[in-house]
């Protein structure tokens, strides 16, 4: 089964078809790699800090070398994926991810399993870069944005799991090397989900055929590009935010809000499942109201939520009540970020899908490691880190849109 591609810059690109369920359906399980990777030993920080005989930041650190593999992983295959075609970085990156995560179980220190994270995030980064080029060689406009709303509430499983299944592993008799076997395990079955489900959508004669000069060329006709800059830096900065959450959610709601690791576990499950219910109603109303209203009103509730918790933090007044449910608040938010600000972004550079995806993704990635290791240096009893992390992102995000606001294809299509 192969698809048609959008054609090169310059031409007129054809109205594509879009894929079949099973083949969006494929591509949210390659997507699983990101919150399986980091969401599903999160509460197996506290235990690996004694057993690696390290601190909260060090164990902090092997959640930032996974997200630099990953941005590395997708500046490197994107632009691959340009040039060779979609199938064979998937099959490749998956294979060796599965791998590298099966070492990962039985690395004897910090610093092997930190390298073997960077790995890890490397190749796992081939079903996330390729999977966006995929959906943007098939479709455009209110269709790509149904799609990736599609893909973030299919994807949205796996965070909603994942710590629920690392708490059960962590607290029963397998720890948090165990986490890593099921891990590897999900990554075997990635791999062959790949290899029999997805198909090459970007024909040869649609490929670049230049080296590293290509590829230079490519990226900075993206980046050159500010509409797609700014939809791109307001979800990288939005991503971020939620990456700030993910590092500091161990000791915010273990330590400071004193639940257990099974009611940590279940809270962070909500907030996912909050994530994916707001991405999977974009789907719909995407149509009805346009991408543009929801990016700015997940903005606008991120925003809002992470400045009322950083003051309500400030003033002492900080409890479960107050905390979980302004969290909820921007994961909303979040879910309609998510699920139109990508599709947006690589709407503007159907060219080079490709690397529109690998910028996007490698931005996206480098920032959540730049901040996850910031989360942890005031100590695990505090959370002003991660509320003043949070409403940082936030604001240059909503600043980043405001790039965008004479975009003449949202003019031209109404949307």
């Amino acid at each position: 089964m192969t698809f048609h591609a959008p054609t090169r810059a310059g031409q007129s690109v054809p109205k594509p078809t879009p894929p079949p369920g099973r083949l969006t359906a494929t591509l949210a399980l390659l997507s699983f790699v990101i919150p399986l990777s980091t969401d599903m030993y999160l509460p197996g920080f506290p235990a690996m800090v004694r057993d690696l005989s390290t601190d909260a930041a060090g164990v902090q650190l092997t959640l930032t070398a996974f997200l630099f593999g990953l941005a590395a992983g997708q500046l490197a295959l994107g632009p691959l994926s340009d040039r060779y075609g979609r199938r064979k970085p998937i099959l490749i990156g998956t294979g060796m991810c599965t791998l590298a995560t099966a070492l990962c179980a039985v690395a004897p220190s910090l610093e092997l399993l930190t390298g073997l994270r960077f790995l890890m995030g490397f190749s796992g980064a081939a079903g996330v870069v390729v999977g966006r080029a995929v959906v943007s060689d098939v479709a455009s406009g209110t269709a790509a944005a149904r799609i990736f709303g599609m893909l973030m509430a299919l994807g949205g499983i796996a965070p909603i799991v994942a710590p629920l299944a690392g708490g059960a592993i962590v607290n029963g008799s397998g720890g948090w090397r165990t986490v890593f076997w099921v891990l590897a395990g999900a990554s075997a079955l990635m791999f062959l989900a790949a290899l029999l489900l997805v198909p090459e959508s970007l024909p040869a004669e649609h490929r670049h055929a230049g080296g590293i000069g290509t590829t230079l060329k490519a990226a900075i006709s993206v980046l050159t590009d500010r509409f797609y800059l700014g939809y791109t830096l307001a979800f990288c900065f939005a991503s971020a935010a939620l990456f700030c959450y993910i590092a500091a959610s161990p000791f915010l709601l273990q330590n400071v809000l004193d639940l257990s690791v099974g009611e940590a576990s279940m809270a962070f499950s909500v907030g996912a499942f909050t994530a994916t219910a707001s991405s999977a109603a974009a789907t719909r109303l995407v149509s009805r109201y346009g991408s543009r209203p929801l990016l700015n009103t997940g903005l606008a509730a991120l925003l809002v939520s992470s400045a009322t918790a950083l003051l309500v933090t400030a003033t002492g007044n900080l409890n479960r009540v107050w905390a979980l449910g302004l969290v909820g608040i921007g994961f909303l938010g979040l879910g309609q970020v998510f699920a139109t600000a990508t599709a947006l972004a690589l709407e503007r550079v159907p060219h080079a899908a490709g690397t529109g995806s690998a910028v996007l993704g490698t931005l996206q990635s480098a920032l959540g490691a730049a901040v996850a290791p910031l989360m942890g240096i005031a100590g695990d009893r505090t959370v002003m880190p991660l509320f003043l992390g949070m409403t940082g992102c936030a604001l240059i995000a909503t600043l980043a849109q405001w790039l965008t606001r004479q975009d003449p294809d949202l003019a031209r299509r109404k949307r």
